[in-house]
């Protein structure tokens, strides 16, 4: 029988008697916190990991022991430069990988930003759609080629995504009050309809996409975010547990948080993974759009797995990138 995952597994656990090598995978974001773990657990396994990062003298020193990992294992870990909120960067990554022409089975879309300050993209892009999803949509539709047969893509999302839908007639917020938290809802709403279009366009030659929700994580992510903010959300959260008899809440470990990127990309079958979104090492129910949610239930909004906004998002993403796929 399959092991069972959940909320509380770790890279190592998921990763269990797996072998890796052979396996090339691609992980955006491996300068801190789940990025690095991802691209270490995998080069522990013997998987090359080709890491992308915007500030590559903090990821060599993030990345340290993965490296010593990979070199332990018969794995291998290089970077590439890769500044998602710059187009010319993301433009250049692609090219870079697109000359060396070594495929992948695996990427994962994992680098991001959340609840920043209004900001705009070297392009002009709002600083969170631009960065968490237009950026990703961009490097990942460039190297598609370079995916093999039968590999996957696999995109970080959020539970955040119930925040927002994709505002398709102003995604850069030109229109509307800027909110930190619905600008981050949408852009990983995106993400999610994203890896819908993509699994629909790809499936044909066995390439499957899905979007993965890591859980609540204390990383390097939430630097934008006031502190008390946070105290308070997690007073709230205990609240309500506290009211179904259950302990109070507890962030993951940031081995806890990659372990639904690693089971997505290395472990789960891709026909149960392929166009969904998954979070605690399984795939997420679909909860209705009015359902009462909590902070720490689970389950996917509909609108965010809906194939006829995917399409719509995917020929929005076009048109503002300057580029068909």
């Amino acid at each position: 029988m399959a092991n069972v995952f959940g909320a509380t597994s770790t890279t190592e656990e998921v990763l269990s008697g797996v072998n890796l090598r052979g396996k090339r995978v691609l992980v955006t974001g491996v300068s801190a916190g789940i990025g690095v773990e991802t691209a270490r657990s995998l080069v522990a396994h013997g998987a090359v990991v080709v890491g992308a990062a915007r500030d590559l003298t903090k990821a060599e020193a993030a990345t340290a022991e993965v490296r010593k990992e990979a070199a332990a294992n018969g794995g291998s870990f290089e970077l590439v430069a890769l500044d998602l909120a710059s187009l010319k960067s993301v433009r250049a990554c692609a090219d870079g990988l697109l000359a060396k022409g070594e495929p992948f089975d695996v990427v994962i879309a994992n680098a991001g930003v959340m609840a920043t300050p209004f900001g705009q993209t070297e392009d002009g892009f709002e600083t969170q759609f631009g960065t968490n999803h237009l950026g990703h949509f961009v490097l990942v539709n460039r190297i598609a080629s370079l995916i093999r047969d039968g590999g996957r893509l696999v995109n970080l999302a959020s539970s955040g995504h119930r925040f927002a839908n994709v505002d398709l007639e102003d995604p850069n917020f030109e229109h509307r009050p800027y909110d930190s938290f619905a600008a981050y809802g949408q852009s990983k709403t995106a993400n999610i309809l994203f890896a819908v279009e993509f699994d629909r366009r790809h499936r044909g030659r066995g390439v499957r996409a899905t979007a993965v929700h890591p859980g609540g994580i204390q990383t390097e992510l939430a630097r934008h975010m006031d502190p008390s903010h946070i105290q308070a959300w997690v007073e709230q959260i205990d609240q309500q547990l506290a009211a179904e008899g259950k302990g109070p809440f507890q962030f993951k470990t940031v081995p806890q948080g990659a372990a639904t990127s690693v089971w997505a990309g290395v472990v789960a079958s891709a026909e149960e993974v392929g166009g969904q979104y998954c979070e605690n090492c399984h795939v997420g129910k679909v909860v209705s759009d009015d359902a009462v949610i909590s902070a720490i239930s689970e389950g996917v909004r509909a609108y965010a797995l809906d194939p006829v906004s995917a399409e719509a998002l995917w020929k929005k993403s076009e048109e503002l990138v300057g580029e068909s796929f």
